[in-house]
C-alpha cells in the first residue's frame, strides 16, 4: 500500500523542520535509499555549502557500493568526504560476534565525527528510518551513543515512505534494493577475513550480472546459501543456468551452492539471536 501523500508531506515537513536546527551537518551517506533522501532533503533545506556527505569505505563495503555513493553525491551537488579504513584490523569486527556492527559503527561513526568536526560540521546525521526500530541493529546503539541524529526516524518515515518521497523527488535510488555490508552474510561466531568477504562480493556479482537484482549470497563455510526474490528462483533452478552458477561458485572456493527456498528476506542470520 503507497503511503498516504498528507501524512507523507506531513513527515516530509518534520524532517526538515529537524535540519532546520542545525546549521551545518555532515551525512553518514552509503549512496542507498534512505541517506540519499536525507542528503537531498539536507541540500534542499540547508544549501550545498552547510551540508557535507561523509562515506566509509572498509573491506566490508562492496565496491560497486562505494562507486554508486560517489556518483549519487556528484549528481546531487554535494561536497563528499571518503573515509577509508581498515575494519578488519578491530579486533571486535573481525570476529564476528552478534554486536559486530555496533563496534564497526562506534569506530566508523566516531571518525566520521571527529573529520565532521574539524570540516566544520559539527553534527552528524544517518538514514535510519522508522522500520529499523525493530530489528536487531546494534549498530543504532552506537550512533545514539556518539549523538548521531536519524532525522527520518525522528520524523516517522517508514522505508515505504522513503521509497515514495523519493520517487516523487525523482531520486534513482526510490526502487534500489536494500543493500547491507558484506559482513551480514557471514553467520555470526565465524571469523571475517578478506578471503570470505571478497567471495561473497564476487558471487553476488555474479548473480546481478546475470540479471537478479534483489539477493544475497550467505556464506556457510564450503557452502554458498543464495536468497533471491520468490519470483526469481524458478530462472535459477533452469538446468543451464544453475550449471553455470555452480561452476562459477565452485571457482569461487564453495563445494556446495544452494538456494533458500524460503527466498530473499533481510537479516536472515539473525534468525538464530
Amino acid at each position: 500500500m503507497s503511503p498516504n501523500t498528507s501524512s507523507l508531506e506531513t513527515k516530509a515537513a518534520r524532517v526538515r523542520e529537524i535540519l532546520q536546527e542545525f546549521p551545518r551537518v555532515a551525512v553518514a551517506f552509503s549512496g542507498g535509499v534512505d541517506s540519499t533522501l536525507l542528503l537531498r532533503l539536507a541540500l534542499d533545506t540547508l544549501g550545498a555549502a552547510q551540508v557535507l556527505a561523509i562515506t566509509g569505505v572498509t573491506e566490508l563495503i562492496p565496491a560497486r557500493e562505494v562507486q554508486e555513493a560517489e556518483e549519487l553525491a556528484q549528481a546531487l551537488g554535494a561536497r563528499t568526504l571518503f573515509v577509508r579504513e581498515q575494519a578488519l584490523a578491530l579486533a571486535q569486527v573481525a570476529a564476528n560476534p552478534a554486536d559486530r556492527c555496533y563496534h564497526c559503527k562506534a569506530f566508523l561513526f566516531a571518525r566520521f565525527r571527529a573529520l565532521a568536526e574539524e570540516a566544520g560540521f559539527p553534527v552528524l546525521l544517518d538514514g535510519a528510518n522508522a522500520d529499523d526500530v525493530g530489528d536487531w541493529r546494534p549498530g543504532q546503539q552506537a550512533a545514539r551513543e556518539l549523538g548521531v541524529r536519524s532525522p527520518l526516524q525522528e520524523a516517522g518515515m517508514t522505508k515505504a515512505d522513503v521509497r515514495a518521497l523519493s520517487r516523487a523527488l525523482g531520486l534513482p535510488t526510490w526502487e534500489k534494493p536494500s543493500y547491507a555490508c558484506l559482513a551480514s552474510r557471514v553467520p555470526y561466531g565465524t571469523p571475517l577475513t578478506r578471503e570470505i568477504l571478497a567471495a561473497i562480493e564476487a558471487g553476488e556479482e555474479y548473480l546481478r550480472a546475470l540479471g537478479f537484482v534483489q539477493l544475497r549470497v550467505r556464506h556457510h563455510g564450503e557452502l554458498a546459501r543464495i536468497e533471491l526474490v520468490a519470483e526469481e528462483i524458478p530462472r535459477l533452478l533452469d538446468p543451464a543456468l544453475r550449471t553455470r552458477v555452480t561452476a562459477r561458485f565452485r571457482e569461487l572456493g564453495y563445494r556446495y551452492v544452494a538456494v533458500d527456498l524460503q527466498g530473499y528476506r533481510t537479516g536472515s542470520m539473525n534468525e538464530v539471536l
